[in-house]
C-alpha cells in the first residue's frame, strides 16, 4: 500500500540537512504524480564511496515511494570542474577521462538505485549544443552580485586568488540542468546549496515551477575531520571486499558512530538513539556497537552472510591477536608514487586512510605501531620502492591490515 504524504515526508526527513521548502515538497507530493527527482554527478573519480552513497540512498528512497530518479551525468560540467569549496581553480578534465569514469561508475550506481525507475541524462546534450548567444542569454538570468554571494568565490577575490570566468558559469550550467529536465526536486550534499538554489531561480526565470532543494549532510571520513573523499584517502568504497569494508568501519572514531548509523544504514532512529545512550553511559562496549554498525554497512553492499563472516574474521584477528589469512587488498595510490618509483611510507599510510595525516603516520611509526610482513618499521621518514611494497602485508596499529598491490 502506498505511503501517505505525511508518511513519505517523515521517512524522507531522516538525516536531511535542509529541505527548501518542506511545504513545497508536501504540495508536490499531494498531487499524487511521480516526482522527477534530480541528482547531478560530475564523474571525476572512479569509485562510489559511502559519502556519495548518502545522497544515492536518499534518491533510492524517493524511488521506493514511486518517484523517478533523474540522474544527470555531468559529462559537460565535469570538464569545467565544480569550484565548490575550492581555493584554487580545478584542473579541467578531457572528455575521454570523464567518459572513462562514467563507465566505471554506472554498475556501482545501480547497486543502490533501481534502474527501472532511473532516467540517465548527459548534460552535454544541451549545454554542449548552446550557441554563444544562448550562453549570453543564460548568463543574463543571474547577476554578478548574486554569484559573488558564494563564500568560496568571495574569499578568492578577497585574497587576490584567481577566479576563472568558466568557474562563475558553473553554477549556471548546473542550474540549467534543472530547467532542461524540468526537475521537481534536486538532491545534493549540503555543500551544493548555492548551486541547487541557482536551479530554483533559473526555473522561475524560464517559467517553470521551482524545484524543491533537498540537502543531505556531508559524511565525515575515516580521519574524523574532513568530508569523505577519494582524493583525501579517507573513504570506504561500496565495491570494497567485505573484510576491508568491515575493518575500515571499525577504525572510525567512536564519536562518528551515530552519524554513520543515521546516514549509512536503515537501522530505525529509535534504535540508533538507544544504542547511543547505552554506549555513552557504559552499558555497552562501544566496540560492540561499532561491530553492529560494520555488519549493517557490509550487509547493504554484500550480504548478511558476508557481514557475519567479516565480523568473525575481525574478532579472530584482533581479539585473539592472530595474523589475518585474508587481509584486504589495497592499491598503492598512483599519485603517491614519485618519479623515481619510490613511495613515502607515512604518505602511503595516510593516503589509504589508515592515518589522518602524514604527521600522525610518523607518530605511529615512532611508537612501534607499523609493520611490514611482521617486521617493525622504525624510520618515521621511510621511503621505499613501490615495486618492493607490492605484495607485502602492512599493519598499522592493532586493527588495520592491508595487502599492498
Amino acid at each position: 500500500m502506498p505511503l501517505s504524504v505525511p508518511e513519505q515526508i517523515a521517512a524522507l526527513r531522516r538525516g536531511a540537512d535542509d529541505i527548501i521548502t518542506e511545504a513545497e515538497l508536501e504540495a508536490k507530493l499531494a498531487r499524487g504524480k511521480p516526482l522527477r527527482v534530480k541528482l547531478g554527478i560530475d564523474p571525476t573519480a572512479p569509485d562510489v564511496h559511502l559519502g556519495w552513497a548518502v545522497v544515492l540512498r536518499k534518491l533510492r528512497q524517493f524511488q521506493d515511494f514511486g518517484h523517478t530518479a533523474c540522474l544527470i551525468v555531468g559529462d559537460f560540467t565535469a570538464m569545467i570542474g565544480d569550484p565548490t569549496g575550492k581555493s584554487k581553480t580545478r584542473r579541467q578534465l578531457r572528455r575521454e577521462e570523464v567518459m572513462g569514469y562514467v563507465e566505471r561508475l554506472k554498475p556501482q550506481l545501480f547497486r543502490i538505485l533501481d534502474p527501472d525507475r532511473t532516467q540517465v541524462y548527459y548534460n552535454a546534450d544541451w549545454l554542449g549544443k548552446m550557441s554563444f548567444a544562448e550562453v549570453i542569454q543564460l548568463a543574463s538570468k543571474y547577476t554578478v552580485a548574486r554569484i559573488l554571494e558564494r563564500e568560496d568565490f568571495a574569499n578568492r577575490l578577497a585574497n587576490n586568488l584567481p577566479l576563472g570566468m568558466h568557474e562563475i558559469l558553473y553554477p549556471l550550467c548546473q542550474g540549467y540542468d534543472s530547467v532542461a529536465i524540468e526537475a521537481d526536486v534536486e538532491l545534493g550534499g549540503s555543500d551544493q546549496r548555492f548551486n541547487n538554489l541557482v536551479g530554483r531561480d533559473l526555473q522561475r526565470e524560464y517559467g517553470q515551477e521551482p524545484q524543491v532543494v533537498f540537502l543531505m549532510p556531508l559524511l565525515i571520513g575515516l580521519d574524523g575531520k574532513e568530508k569523505m573523499s577519494q582524493s583525501l584517502g579517507n573513504y570506504i568504497g561500496i565495491n570494497e571486499p567485505p573484510d576491508q569494508m568491515f575493518g575500515k568501519v571499525m577504525s572510525l572514531p567512536d564519536a562518528l558512530m551515530t552519524h554513520y548509523f543515521v546516514l549509512c544504514t536503515d537501522v530505525p532512529l529509535e534504535e540508533v538513539q538507544a544504542l547511543e545512550r547505552d554506549w555513552q553511559s557504559g552499558r555497552i562496549n562501544p566496540r560492540d556497537v561499532k561491530r553492529r554498525l560494520a555488519r549493517e554497512i557490509v550487509s547493504l553492499y554484500h550480504s548478511r552472510e558476508a557481514a557475519q563472516h567479516a565480523d568473525e574474521n575481525f574478532l579472530r584477528i584482533f581479539s585473539q591477536r592472530q595474523a589475518p589469512t585474508e587481509a584486504p587488498e589495497v592499491e598503492i595510490p598512483a599519485h603517491l608514487i614519485r618519479e623515481d618509483g619510490s613511495v613515502f611510507l607515512p604518505a602511503l599510510i595516510a593516503g589509504i586512510g589508515y592515518a589522518s595525516s602524514n604527521s600522525e603516520a610518523r607518530r605511529l611509526i615512532q611508537g612501534g605501531g607499523v609493520e611490514l610482513d611482521g617486521e617493525r618499521v622504525n624510520d618515521p621518514n621511510a621511503t621505499m620502492p613501490a615495486d618492493g611494497l607490492r605484495g607485502r602485508l602492512l599493519r598499522v596499529g592493532k586493527h588495520k591490515f592491508a595487502k599492498l598491490r
